[in-house]
């Protein structure tokens, strides 16, 4: 199968314009080295590592992998110098960035090389990122699980206004799923689609299995917004439909939710039988039912024909 070619592809040295999401506790080196040699281009969750593992996954995804694979860096990460200094280090070569000023890191790192990715939720920020000299944006629709854009602009209104702003590549990203999804993101304007919760469920990820599960039989409607009332902070998120999220903490109970959301309760839910008390991120697309299968096969056959939708088929069921 020839290598699909467009700007994106190009930019990262990959043979599709796929790439999965740098999420917390999620995408360790298995999953990205696992999506670079398929062919895509995988991305390390450093938001949840501290330096010395950040370093160790690195290290392991470039023994796993002779392939392209990028770190993402969530700019509030509280060690965030260490991070970028184990980054150079490494001589990792792509970068993607997110919560966060662009303008703050993506000179130094451009001094050195890098190709700097970021993540936005509107057009105000996509045009600050490109003359903060990003080479590419991710337009991330509010259908994307985990933390969103005050704006709530949904994934197929962002990503042609986005488009249409910026001379720069865009990614889309949201609620994508198969390859209709994509075709129809790239229809709208984009050169690539960022996919996360797609990926969560593979046997890569480092996700415990009973996240898995929750994840590929959840439906229509399963997730929800929250953390909406307090929406002077930002942090909105999407998660999935779970037992505690029933009820609506206010602010005075935040605190005791809030080890079920960040840090090591995050994790726990994330890796470890508890997933039915905490908040499991999630993305909003199409349901499925099913098993999704190792990505080292995943792109056996990428292309666009008449009669026919633009089609990704794998040993993953149901991905067209």
């Amino acid at each position: 199968m020839e290598p699909f070619s467009n700007r994106v592809t190009r930019l990262f040295g990959i043979d599709f314009p796929i790439i999965q999401a740098g999420m917390i506790w999620s995408s360790g080196w298995e999953l990205a080295s696992a999506v670079s040699n398929a062919g895509g281009l995988g991305i390390l969750g450093s938001g949840s590592m501290y330096p010395d593992e950040l370093q160790d996954e690195i290290r392991r995804c470039k023994a796993a992998t002779s392939k392209p694979f990028a770190v993402n860096v969530p700019l509030l990460y509280p060690d965030i110098e260490r991070h970028m200094e184990i980054i150079l280090q490494e001589g990792v070569k792509i970068i993607f960035t997110s919560a966060g000023n662009p303008k703050t890191w993506t000179p130094m790192l451009k001094e050195n090389g890098l190709t700097v990715v970021h993540v936005v939720s509107s057009t105000k920020f996509a045009l600050k990122s490109e003359q903060a000299g990003c080479d590419a944006v991710v337009a991330e629709g509010f259908e994307a699980g985990g933390h969103n854009g005050r704006e709530e602009t949904t994934t197929m209104v962002l990503v042609p206004a986005v488009a249409n702003a910026v001379k720069i590549p865009v990614i889309a990203a949201g609620g994508i799923a198969n390859g209709r999804q994509m075709f129809a993101a790239m229809v709208l304007g984009a050169e690539g689609v960022q996919m996360g919760t797609r990926f969560v469920a593979s046997a890569e990820s480092s996700a415990h299995p009973d996240f898995k599960a929750k994840v590929i039989a959840a439906g229509e409607g399963d997730t929800r917004l929250s953390l909406k009332s307090l929406h002077r902070c930002g942090c909105y998120i999407i998660i999935l439909q779970n037992a505690p999220r029933k009820q609506k903490p206010g602010v005075h109970r935040l605190k005791s939710y809030s080890k079920y959301w960040a840090g090591p309760g995050l994790k726990r839910v994330c890796m470890r039988e508890i997933w039915k008390k905490g908040s499991l991120k999630s993305g909003r697309f199409a349901p499925s039912s099913g098993k999704y299968g190792r990505q080292k096969k995943l792109y056996k056959r990428y292309g666009m024909s008449s009669g026919r939708q633009f089609q990704i088929h794998s040993k993953c069921h149901n991905f067209k």
